[in-house]
C-alpha cells in the first residue's frame, strides 16, 4: 500500500503554501500513491532551525501533532529549507542526526533545496513560460544548482508584477514540470527518493 502522514518542517510563508501542492503532486502525479494525508506545515526560520535545540524543538512539536490524530498509516517528519551558500551532502547529514537524537520512533528526512526552491522552478523552466520569460532557451542552465542560481534568476524574468515567493511560489509550483526538473536539479532528486521510499 502506498498510504502515507507526512508532516512538513519549512521556512518561508511561500514554502507553508507550495509544500503541499508539491508534495500531493509527486505523490498522485508522479509516484501514483493511493493516499496523502499532509499536516499543517510548522514554520520557523532557516537561522532558528539551525540551531540544535531549536531543529529538535521544531520535530519534536512535529511528533507530537502527528500522535494527536493516531494513523495506522507509516508517517514522515520532512525538513525542507534552502541550502544557501551551504552543501546540502554536509548539512542533510547534520541536520537529520540533530533530528533524530530528539526524536527516535518516527522516521525524518532533511532535504535542503540547493540553492533556494526557486533553484527547482529554474530547473523546469521551459514548462514555466505563462509566467516566466524564458523565449531564450539558451539562458536555461542544464544544472541549475551548480550555476547557482536561484531566486534572483526568477525575480529577472518573471511576468507581470514583481515576483512574491509568499503569493507566486504556490503558482509555480502547479505548473512546473516536476519530470523536467528532477534530472537538473540533484536536490530535488533527493526529495523525490525521500517520498520513494514509503511507496
Amino acid at each position: 500500500m502506498s498510504r502515507l502522514r507526512v508532516i512538513p518542517i519549512v521556512e518561508g510563508q511561500g514554502e507553508e503554501s507550495a509544500v503541499r501542492i508539491l508534495l500531493n503532486r509527486l505523490w498522485y502525479e508522479v509516484f501514483g500513491g493511493e493516499y496523502l494525508d499532509i499536516l499543517r506545515p510548522i514554520r520557523r526560520s532557516r537561522s532558528l532551525l539551525a540551531k540544535t535545540e531549536e531543529l529538535q524543538k521544531a520535530v519534536k512539536l512535529a511528533r507530537a501533532k502527528l500522535k494527536n490524530s493516531p494513523s495506522e498509516d507509516p508517517e514522515l517528519i520532512l525538513t525542507l529549507v534552502d541550502a544557501d551558500s551551504d552543501p546540502p551532502c554536509t548539512l542533510g547529514p547534520e541536520w537529520l542526526q540533530t533530528a533524530r537524537d530528539a526524536v527516535s520512533d518516527v522516521p525524518i528526512s532533511c532535504v535542503f533545496a540547493k540553492v533556494e526552491f526557486e533553484t527547482w522552478f529554474v530547473g523546469a523552466a521551459e514548462s514555466l513560460s505563462a509566467l516566466v520569460d524564458v523565449a531564450d532557451s539558451a539562458e536555461i542552465p542544464d544544472e541549475p544548482e551548480n550555476a547557482g542560481v536561484g531566486k534572483n534568476w526568477i525575480e529577472t524574468r518573471f511576468r507581470g508584477t514583481r515576483y512574491s515567493p509568499t503569493v507566486d511560489q504556490p503558482k509555480l509550483t502547479a505548473a512546473m514540470d516536476l519530470q523536467l526538473c528532477r534530472p537538473r536539479c540533484p536536490s530535488f532528486d533527493k526529495l523525490c527518493r525521500e517520498l520513494e521510499r514509503f511507496l
